[in-house]
């Protein structure tokens, strides 16, 4: 952005008619987006009873605040600009530059914020079932060992014991997991 705002009138003109010419509406960038967004609205709903829920809602949200920054700052200097003679603009040409890089880094910023929030809501831990099916989420039983031995817990309702001692109930046939009791 920095070489850009050293451009005198004319070129930066010429360059933002001819450079960015398929991103803007109606063209594919819109799209793009819209896709991005809807997408990440429909993972929100899958994802609504897992630990991702909440960085997957929190990047939706920053893709969709990122496409409204695009609408209330740059949308308006692309139109301004367009509007423009190349060979001669007039004096406050500079105010809709700035508005135009500026936007488009404040969307960034927020595109950019969206996609590590989604990444990170893929990075969790998704729980399921010991069998490998995701039919039933288990619930965390810390107690388990306190009030059982090893022996009769897994022998008594079929919950399988792990190396740290953490209990999952699981309905269904007890899982086989070599070396261990």
């Amino acid at each position: 952005m920095p070489a850009k705002l050293q451009y005198s009138a004319s070129m930066y003109l010429a360059l933002h008619r001819t450079l960015y010419v398929a991103f803007g509406p109606p063209n594919i960038g819109v799209f793009v987006e819209m896709g991005a967004i809807l997408s990440s609205a429909v993972l929100v709903l899958l994802v609504r009873r897992r630990a991702g829920f909440w960085p997957t809602l929190i990047g939706a949200g920053c893709l969709l605040v990122g496409l409204v920054t695009y609408f209330a700052q740059v949308e308006p200097a692309n139109a301004a600009l367009k509007m423009m003679a190349v060979e001669a603009p007039p004096e406050n040409w500079k105010l809709w530059r700035d508005q135009w890089e500026h936007g488009h880094a404040l969307h960034f910023l927020f595109d950019f914020l969206g996609f590590c929030a989604l990444t990170w809501s893929v990075l969790l831990p998704s729980p399921t079932a010991v069998d490998g099916s995701s039919r039933r989420l288990p619930t965390y039983d810390s107690s388990a060992r306190a009030r059982c031995s090893r022996r009769e817990s897994a022998a008594a309702d079929h919950r399988p014991r792990f190396p740290h001692g953490v209990a999952f109930r699981v309905s269904g046939p007890r899982p086989s997991f070599p070396g261990l009791p």
